[in-house]
């Protein structure tokens, strides 16, 4: 998703650049998700930016300086870092913490903790936001019904609760001037590693470098193109819900392939 909220550069007494993002009337913690979101990735391994302040109305972050244009090395080696950080996995899916409450964009979602990948995906994620879309007239009803369809078969074999960054679009990756990619704005939950993938491939931004270094890196399981459109029907039925326009049709098209 697009960064939500208003960002500004600040300076701090000692002259520190810093990076903050308010929003009146944010839903309840908000930019709390977020920090904790950063805070896990940080604690992975990943590159973020740190965390200088919270609350419940903006986010205050260190700035991470921009300026490298992508280049094969770059992509191969951010292919690399995503494989390492896919390689930290959790007791159960859902939530980086205690707390279910989760934003992908400003649209909640919910990751409470559970056992079962469908249940986290399927159940608590792809069919209520399939229902909101109907009962918003984004989505047509009986499109939006098939989301009840979808197997867990669909989901390809099973594989340990992965840390994904959730919302990993172009947009919210970053290079600074060595060329270095950091990673901003997630919606970090344990989840299944292809969500990330496909999130990759939704909006396009990254190329092929950097999937096939992923997957010399961590290698995936048979099949993992063909389970693309589920692992883009969350997001999807969020820019539905969000954006409105043609992203009701995408989340259809979606929707009738995941549940074929």
């Amino acid at each position: 998703m697009s960064t939500t909220g208003t960002p500004s550069v600040d300076r701090l007494a000692d002259g520190t650049e810093v990076f903050t993002k308010t929003l009146a009337g944010a839903p309840p913690l908000f930019f709390v998700r977020e920090a904790a979101g950063l805070r896990a990735l940080a604690e992975a391994g990943a590159r973020v930016p740190e965390v200088l302040a919270v609350d419940e109305r903006r986010i205050t972050l260190s700035l991470v300086a921009q300026g490298h244009e992508r280049t094969p090395a770059s992509e191969e080696a951010f292919g690399r870092e995503l494989a390492e950080l896919h390689r930290t996995t959790g007791p159960r899916f859902g939530s980086v913490d205690a707390d279910p409450a989760g934003y992908l964009g400003a649209c909640p979602v919910d990751l409470s903790p559970t056992g079962s990948w469908a249940e986290s995906w399927l159940a608590r994620r792809v069919v209520p936001l399939a229902r909101r879309a109907a009962g918003e007239g984004r989505v047509d009803p009986a499109t939006a019904a098939l989301a009840e369809r979808v197997g867990d078969e669909r989901l390809g074999p099973a594989e340990q609760p992965t840390l994904v960054h959730g919302d990993l679009w172009a947009g919210n990756r970053l290079l600074d001037p060595a060329g270095r990619s950091w990673l901003i704005d997630p919606c970090a939950h344990y989840g299944h590693r292809e969500v990330d993938l496909a999130m990759m491939q939704l909006f396009g931004g990254f190329s092929g470098r950097v999937f096939a270094a992923y997957v010399e890196a961590f290698p995936l399981a048979d099949g993992w193109r063909e389970r693309i459109p589920v692992y883009q029907l969350v997001p999807l039925l969020v820019h539905a819900l969000l954006f409105g326009g043609g992203y009701g049709v995408q989340a259809g098209d979606a929707l009738r392939e995941a549940a074929r």
